[in-house]
């Protein structure tokens, strides 16, 4: 009997991880194809008048979500805890989707069609991040403390696979085609514009699962009260004393998050503005990045269950570094490829690293709360990059833009050097891998 009881478990645990990374699989279609390669370059030229200046207005829309994120982040993971994770992460998604098939329908010709479309991006891209606080949340209880590195990894590498196939279907028949399938018209780029349906539905279709088996452990305690959810992120600030290395590691994860985020929102727009991609070498050369980031995501996460979190993201900084020296002098396309494989490869893994360590540092019954710090470090000083980045990019030229990213990844990394990771899993009472 206790045999089949705990087959039973067993079988439900597995089904609560597969449904938890194919959620990963679901919404990177949106990171994808929205935020780094088809509707951001699509943007940069339909809604300006060069590719200088559109960087800059797409840079207003990261940097305006990114703040508004930081702002909500904390509070919203702190009333999960109180109200529920999965009534959040169902609410933050289907905003998400809604949002996203309204972009769909923004012509560039029409009235204030800047100010419309980066104000629907923006309530997309707040919902998605806010749902990514309740979903990292589940990390550290459906993973064991020995296989958290590897079961985040999964989630990672199932995401960029994810990602990598809403690519290849966008290319195959929104794109590519000289007349597009099912007749979708392409007047005013409508045929581009088309793919925000295509991750609106890959979305919400692949959620699914995750929205029916990811349960909250245990009953929330003290019902939603938003009083109640500010007390308890200020119980939280009054110990942070308890929790150093968890500050120190969000510290660092402030700068060379924020370098490696602006790469990727501002990847494909640098390949076409410097190097003259079309929008078929833009799909090709995202669905390199994602086989690259979704290897290395596989494979680094067995790396970081052995020599831990904060080592495997030192690593990948490191490398993220020589990636945007590589990409800002390259001489040719030759070497602007070398510097895509490169961040393809280390962008996984340090990715689902910090997730994983931050999964080690998180205390009981305050999941939520301590990633929607998480969050706010990946977004409070997030705008600096983009900002940076299409200023350096408006006045001077976007390889200038793209260098200045290198002095995140150096700050991120010094602060990453002081992190003492088991003083940070003793601090949060979990059981050290070691």
């Amino acid at each position: 009997m206790h045999a089949v009881t705990q087959a039973g478990n067993d079988t439900e645990q597995r089904r609560k991880i597969w449904s938890w990374c194919l959620y990963d699989w679901a919404n990177s279609a949106f990171t994808t194809l929205v935020v780094t390669f088809v509707y951001s370059a699509y943007f940069t030229s339909a809604f300006a008048d060069d590719p200088g200046r559109g960087t800059a207005l797409w840079s207003r829309g990261i940097t305006v979500s990114a703040l508004v994120i930081a702002a909500l982040a904390p509070i919203s993971g702190a009333l999960a805890d109180r109200g529920g994770r999965r009534r959040y992460l169902i609410l933050c998604s289907l905003l998400c989707v809604a949002a996203t098939v309204a972009l769909a329908f923004v012509r560039p010709s029409q009235p204030n069609a800047v100010l419309i479309a980066l104000t629907i991006f923006v309530v997309a891209n707040v919902a998605f991040e806010l749902g990514l606080v309740f979903y990292n949340a589940f990390l550290s209880s459906i993973a064991a403390p020995e296989r958290i590195g590897r079961v985040s990894g999964y989630g990672w590498g199932l995401g960029y696979a994810g990602g990598l196939t809403a690519l290849l279907v966008a290319l195959v028949v929104f794109v590519q085609p000289e007349t597009p399938l099912f007749g979708i018209p392409t007047d005013e780029g409508f045929h581009l514009r088309a793919t925000n349906l295509l991750v609106a539905g890959w979305f919400l279709l692949f959620a699914i699962p995750a929205f029916v088996f990811l349960r909250d452990d245990a009953a929330p305690e003290g019902g939603v009260s938003i009083r109640r959810a500010f007390g308890d992120l200020a119980t939280t600030a009054r110990h942070l004393r308890r929790y150093r290395q968890t500050v120190r590691f969000l510290l660092a994860r402030l700068f060379y998050n924020d370098g490696l985020v602006t790469i990727f929102a501002f990847g494909g727009i640098y390949a076409i503005g410097t190097f003259g991609f079309s929008f078929t070498e833009l799909i090709t050369f995202g669905i390199v990045i994602n086989v690259g980031a979704g290897l290395g995501a596989l494979a680094f996460g067995f790396v970081d269950d052995r020599i831990g979190g904060r080592a495997t993201i030192a690593w990948s900084v490191a490398a993220l570094a020589v990636a945007t020296v590589i990409g800002a002098l390259a001489p040719s396309r030759e070497w602007f490829w070398v510097s895509a494989i490169l961040v393809g490869i280390f962008a996984g893994p340090n990715q689902s690293a910090s997730r994983s360590l931050m999964a080690r540092f998180v205390p009981a019954r305050h999941e939520s709360e301590f990633f929607g710090f998480f969050a706010f470090s990946g977004k409070v000083t997030s705008f600096l990059g983009p900002a940076l980045l299409g200023v350096l990019s408006d006045i001077y030229s976007q390889r200038v833009g793209l260098a200045s990213l290198l002095v995140f990844f150096l700050l991120g990394g010094l602060f990453l050097w002081r992190v003492d990771e088991r003083e940070g899993i003793a601090a949060a009472g979990r059981p050290d891998p070691a």
